[in-house]
């Protein structure tokens, strides 16, 4: 790790810079077809981790890479399903958490490979429910992680979906960022983090935000992910 930063307005930059470096990453995805029928999702995973190299210099990330396609599309973040090969019609998506020199973005996005119209609709609502929850964290000066999970659940909800995700989000910043495991609830966006959002964070800084948008229908056997910074940067629809 590089020198702390501490100047907030650098901090801002830093974070934002790495998150569309990530929007350029993904841009690429699409563009190659990478998410394509008869690809394994550990394949499209390593064809995205070289592009990021190739485009990028990405030669790091604090997460584990996740591609997902199909039923694979309903499991949280915390589980490892089988390997799915991408069929004809599929729905599928790509979560990568790539340092940037120093920097962590976290970044998801959802691909519909055939003209499914449900499949589309639940695409699309992905940034929608992602705005209306920046919308909510925005207007609430002293909101907490549990309420703003609950929320976005209520918006899912609302949309005509369920929920899929344990948790709805967590803090980000300056690799290696804030501890975020299971002993440190109020890292996260979740059920029992009852601490305000807008707080230092260890180093006496202000606490970045990336907020996830898990959403599935388990009838149909299908979900759609969407994250990116929260408390930074454009909305969904500009992004």
């Amino acid at each position: 790790m590089g020198e702390l930063v501490e100047e907030e307005a650098v901090r801002a930059e830093r974070l934002l810079d790495a998150q569309a470096k990530a929007v350029e990453l993904f841009a690429a995805v699409a563009d190659r077809g990478i998410l394509a029928p008869g690809v394994r999702e550990t394949e499209a995973s390593d064809a995205i981790r070289d592009l990021a190299g190739e485009l990028l210099g990405i030669r790091r990330y604090w997460h584990k890479r996740i591609v997902r396609a199909g039923v694979n599309t309903l499991r949280p973040y915390r589980e490892n399903p089988p390997d799915r090969v991408l069929g004809e019609d599929d729905i599928a998506f790509a979560d990568f958490g790539p340092i940037f020199e120093d920097w962590e973005a976290d970044f998801g996005r959802t691909f519909v490979l055939g003209d499914d119209p449900v499949k589309h609709r639940l695409r699309d609502a992905l940034p929608a429910v992602f705005d209306a929850g920046r919308a909510y964290f925005e207007a609430r000066p002293d909101i907490t992680g549990a309420e703003l999970y609950a929320h976005v659940v209520e918006l899912a909800r609302e949309a005509g979906w369920e929920f899929g995700g344990e948790i709805a989000g967590h803090l980000v910043g300056q690799f290696p960022h804030e501890k975020i495991d299971g002993a440190r609830i109020d890292s996260y966006i979740a059920p029992g983090s009852d601490g305000p959002m807008r707080r230092p964070d260890r180093n006496g800084q202000a606490s970045h935000w990336i907020l996830e948008v898990h959403l599935v229908d388990r009838e149909l056997g299908i979900g759609g992910f969407f994250e990116q910074l929260l408390d930074l940067g454009p909305s969904a629809a500009e992004s």
